[in-house]
């Protein structure tokens, strides 16, 4: 064989076995999305997503992608702006019944996200699972506050009447209440295709500094117990 060919076979043996380690690192990563870029999605979701596996980045990566391979698609669906009046309004009640019944109005505010979540196209409240992973996708700075809230929710009363503890339901509420703003407020292409209120303006939830209005109660220390 002539020197040619040896160098010739030498240089295509060295190019497949580059291909081979790229291709191995890039399934190492997470299917082909590597795991600096899945951070940066994700941001506290995916320091959580770590945690659950106990530490195994790999094995939460892998999660991460196939949440993003399932919902990476989805489009969030305008809401009507009297859909939009009555998310907010119902939000707001239930901050103003948080004072006389919180376990109530932390129900409430989770069945509205659920409700809302579903208005913007993102699978139904009774997909829980579902949803959620959906909304880690789009909205995964805020998402843990409605899982959150559906835990507090969900947390049994026993037989002395007690469950979680009425600071514990404050604090998820306010936690679910960014996930609630970022779910009523216009998105980009509602912007771009005039979808807002009847003057063809865009409507947000009302807020103050920054934040939407809470009653005075959210702001207090309250006794253990509900």
């Amino acid at each position: 064989m002539s020197t040619g060919w040896i160098i010739a076979l030498i240089v295509i043996v060295a190019a497949l076995v580059i291909v081979a380690v790229a291709v191995r690192g890039l399934r190492s990563r997470g299917g082909g999305l590597g795991g600096t870029s899945l951070k940066r999605r994700f941001g506290p979701e995916y320091d959580r997503a770590v945690a659950r596996h106990d530490g195994d980045a790999k094995a939460a990566e892998r999660e991460l992608a196939e949440r993003l391979e399932r919902h990476g698609d989805l489009r969030e669906r305008p809401l009507e702006p009297a859909q939009r009046q009555q998310f907010e309004a119902r939000w707001t009640a239930a901050q103003e019944r948080f004072v006389d019944s919180p376990r109530d109005a932390v129900g409430e505010a989770d069945r509205l996200l659920a409700e809302l979540a579903a208005a913007r196209g993102f699978p139904e409240g009774g997909q829980y699972e579902e949803q959620l992973a959906a909304l880690s996708v789009h909205h995964a700075h805020h998402v843990h506050g409605y899982r959150r809230v559906h835990r507090v929710a969900r947390t049994p009363v026993d037989g002395a009447g007690n469950g979680a503890a009425t600071e514990e339901m404050r604090e998820a509420m306010v936690e679910a209440r960014a996930l609630f703003e970022d779910l009523v407020a216009p998105s980009r292409q509602d912007r771009r295709t005039g979808t807002g209120d009847r003057d063809g303006r865009t409507a947000a939830p009302a807020r103050t500094g920054g934040r939407a209005h809470l009653p005075l109660a959210f702001g207090r220390r309250h006794p253990k117990g509900s």
